[in-house]
């Protein structure tokens, strides 16, 4: 992909943010996205370093002149009434604890989407550097976690919970889905890049899915096994030339088998092999349990139909012990009819405009089919898990609205 700006009527575009700023304040600007980005790889608890970093990016950019524009608006729109209904759920509540916060950093999050997507817009080339610092914290938290599980690093039992890797995060069940999309974007360098990036893109490549297969989430896997299904399918019909398409089967099935290699090689190891046959059951114990994961979405389900304000945030652990692990019940419980509406609004707008653009020839193209994937992923796995305060998917999503609004913005006139 050429770095070189895109042409809009014969010539070259150039944004406004750009010409506002001298060359030292742009370099600073990207280094200080790359790190923001970068920092999204290390929340042990809330408010993490991301916050505080992304806190002052959000506020810097926009005081020196980012806008929202009309294609953007309407997701800062509905993400807060999506927080408004998590407001008027909170105000059901005998006591409030920590949900103020909660919902601080809930808006907060939809307010980075919304960042991203207007620094993207404005120029789209900051889209390789997001993408290469969303990749070396992925490399950072995965060795994390692998250094950790193997007991490899001073106070490695830091980076793992309940025997799984979970690296710089909380939960090995965040760990795991954040680590696919810069999987994705590397295996795509593999198959379509040139030779000489190879070995740092394959060493990088093998140490993530590492780190995705030693969390031991089942949502991890699913999401990694159907984004990767998706861009091989995606890449074969982008791809028409049968010389092109026979090189992506080709390396396609040769990374297929170094990584069934590795898991036998890796299922040798007798405390990685009798934790997958436990993780690799479908339904565990707890999931089909009387007042298991199902039991409990059916519960919640019938909840919401009394309760069209919701029960208030984290409510739902408290009474049953257990949270959701339902994006669209957690947005009932804690959002209320209002949140799940405007929840199901915007997920609506976005795979309409996103499947409608991402294959068209552009500059951005790969970066925007890769986020489309994942998003179209999580909506699947969010059925199964909770995917609200993910800080990768508020990233990723507003990837996907940046590109929504190239299109809006030059697409047509696109030479």
């Amino acid at each position: 992909m050429s770095d070189v700006p895109y042409q809009y009527q014969g010539q070259p575009l150039t944004f406004s943010s750009s010409r506002q700023a001298d060359a030292g304040s742009r370099l600073l600007g990207t280094w200080m996205l790359a790190f923001g980005v970068f920092t999204s790889g290390f929340v042990i608890q809330e408010p993490a370093p991301y916050e505080l970093m992304m806190a002052g990016l959000v506020g810097i950019w926009f005081l020196c002149g980012l806008k929202i524009s009309r294609t953007v608006a309407p997701v800062l729109a509905l993400f807060t009434l999506f927080n408004i209904g998590g407001l008027l759920s909170m105000f059901t509540m005998d006591t409030y604890g920590g949900i103020p916060l909660y919902l601080a950093v809930s808006y907060f999050l939809a307010l980075t989407t919304v960042f991203f997507a207007a620094i993207i817009e404005a120029d789209h080339r900051r889209l390789k550097i997001i993408f290469r610092a969303y990749a070396v914290a992925a490399v950072v938290t995965a060795m994390l976690g692998i250094l950790g599980y193997f007991n490899l690093i001073p106070g490695g039992e830091y980076f793992t919970l309940y025997n799984r890797a979970r690296g710089a995060f909380a939960d090995p069940n965040v760990f795991g889905p954040f680590l696919v999309l810069p999987a994705l974007y590397l295996l795509h360098g593999l198959i379509v890049g040139k030779i000489k990036d190879v070995p740092l893109r394959t060493i990088g490549f093998f140490i993530i899915t590492f780190g995705v297969f030693l969390s031991f989430s089942r949502a991890a896997w699913g999401l990694y096994a159907i984004s990767g299904v998706l861009l091989i399918i995606l890449l074969l019909a982008r791809q028409r030339t049968s010389k092109f398409q026979l090189r992506i089967i080709m390396l396609s099935a040769a990374g297929f088998i170094a990584l069934i290699v590795a898991l036998v090689i890796a299922l040798q190891i007798d405390q990685i092999a009798e934790l997958f046959s436990d993780r690799a059951q479908l339904v565990q114990e707890y999931d089909g349990a009387r007042y298991g994961r199902f039991a409990r979405h059916a519960i919640g389900f019938g909840m919401a139909l009394e309760n069209p304000l919701g029960i208030g945030p984290l409510e739902f652990g408290l009474i049953y012990g257990e949270d959701t692990h339902n994006i669209y019940l957690k947005s009932l419980m804690a959002y209320g009819w209002l949140g799940f509406t405007t929840y199901l609004i915007l997920s609506g707008m976005t795979f309409y405009f996103g499947f409608k653009y991402m294959l068209r020839d552009r500059p951005w193209q790969v970066y925007f089919m890769l986020a489309m994937i994942l998003l179209f992923g999580h909506a699947l796995v969010g059925m199964v898990i909770d995917t609200d305060h993910w800080r990768h998917f508020y990233l990723i999503l507003g990837i996907a609205w940046g590109c929504i609004a190239l299109e809006h913005r030059y697409g047509i006139n696109y030479n």
